[in-house]
């Protein structure tokens, strides 16, 4: 048999499915054109979104780890899979705003398109049935999420990789406004893992700030799939 083989489903999220491969240490990754917003209430499909997130996230996991920041990704298997390291996910997901936008606007009063001084850091419990709430630190530590030491990293690591590709971006005629951020543990280090696409990106025409990113489906902006086609032009120029 195949050691990439896809065996039995592990596991079907809104927006992937990983597979267990003969090697422990493996996954297969599917991406899916499904899309979802405001937890999960809103539903649909993006063309070929799968292969857009696909491509897109594996080059900029490649170009984050020869900046130094290890993650999950192994390899490219085609359009819609990669093959990725066993990570275990810590249930905490890390939003790194560099700009108002979205549910941090609308939550705080904030105009949206107000760029910060310095980027704003959020924690969410990844918990589809609570609806990802906010939480601080001391809720990570009190719910042993994560300990003291692994957050720590994934907060300098989600720092760095934030300054990585916003200046990556910057030079593709991309602003970067936020990004949503997911680790896991492989072998006892904390590693960045998930994916990195126009589903967990705000990215906006650095010259016109049009959207160019999932809002254009949750606002039914129109020209959803031409948007995932145009990021991902962009970044293979």
């Amino acid at each position: 048999m195949n050691d990439l083989e896809k065996l039995h489903m592990l596991y079907e999220g809104k927006a992937k499915k990983v597979y267990k491969t003969k090697d422990e240490d493996k996954f297969i990754v599917e991406y899916k054109d499904d899309a979802t917003a405001f937890n999960g209430v809103k539903k649909g499909k993006i063309a070929d979104k799968g292969i857009v997130n696909n491509q897109m996230s594996g080059i900029l996991f490649r170009l984050l780890q020869e900046k130094g920041i290890e993650n999950h990704y192994i390899d490219t298997l085609g359009d819609r899979e990669m093959l990725v390291k066993a990570v275990k996910i810590i249930p905490v997901e890390v939003i790194a705003r560099n700009v108002a936008a979205g549910s941090m606007a609308k939550r705080l009063g904030v105009e949206e398109g107000k760029a910060f001084k310095a980027p704003v850091m959020e924690f969410c419990y990844k918990s589809d049935e609570l609806g990802d709430p906010l939480i601080n630190e001391d809720h990570i530590e009190a719910l042993e999420l994560a300990t003291k030491e692994e957050i720590d990293k994934i907060k300098s690591y989600t720092l760095k990789i934030n300054e990585i590709l916003q200046e990556f971006f910057c030079r593709k005629n991309l602003r970067l406004v936020d990004l949503k951020l997911e680790f896991g543990l492989f072998e006892g280090k904390v590693i960045l893992a998930d994916e990195v696409s126009p589903d967990t990106c705000r990215l906006w025409d650095i010259n016109t700030d049009e959207k160019l990113d999932k809002d254009r489906f949750r606002r039914d902006l129109g020209n959803v799939e031409e948007s995932y086609q145009e990021v991902l032009r962009r970044l293979k120029k």
